[in-house]
């Protein structure tokens, strides 16, 4: 039965692990980046977002989504998906730290919190229905 229950929602169990440890990866940078070096917030926020995405590819390719190929092809197709997906996400969550930090002066440690929320559902959408899926 939990064998079962593993097999039906492993896709969606290895999403949330890798999605903590990308967020991780996500929040440790911006904090090194904004809280500790001074970088200034929307620069901090892009670094830490490029390095998360970086992470949230090989992962989701090999363990989210089962994609085993590295064919040159294919590969370039996933990553030109995944990257522009993220793109827009990462948009997203560059303006709204924008706003709630720098515009309106909101706490950064619970917008960035809020703002991954966002970002992971949205992703993870496209990544099941557009990048990654098995057709």
């Amino acid at each position: 039965m939990i064998k079962g229950l593993y097999e039906k929602y492993k896709s969606v169990i290895y999403y949330v692990i890798f999605g903590v440890l990308t967020t991780a990866i996500n929040w440790i940078v911006y904090k090194l980046t904004y809280g500790v070096l001074g970088i200034p917030n929307v620069l901090s926020t892009c670094i830490a977002w490029l390095l998360a995405v970086i992470f949230a590819f090989v992962t989701n390719k090999l363990w989210v989504f089962n994609s085993k190929s590295f064919e040159k092809e294919i590969v370039t197709k996933e990553a030109m998906k995944f990257f522009s997906a993220r793109i827009v996400t990462g948009v997203l969550d560059v303006a709204i730290m924008w706003l709630a930090v720098d515009i309106l002066s909101w706490n950064a440690d619970l917008w960035k919190i809020i703002s991954n929320v966002i970002v992971i559902v949205i992703n993870y959408v496209a990544s099941k229905f557009v990048i990654f899926n098995k057709k």
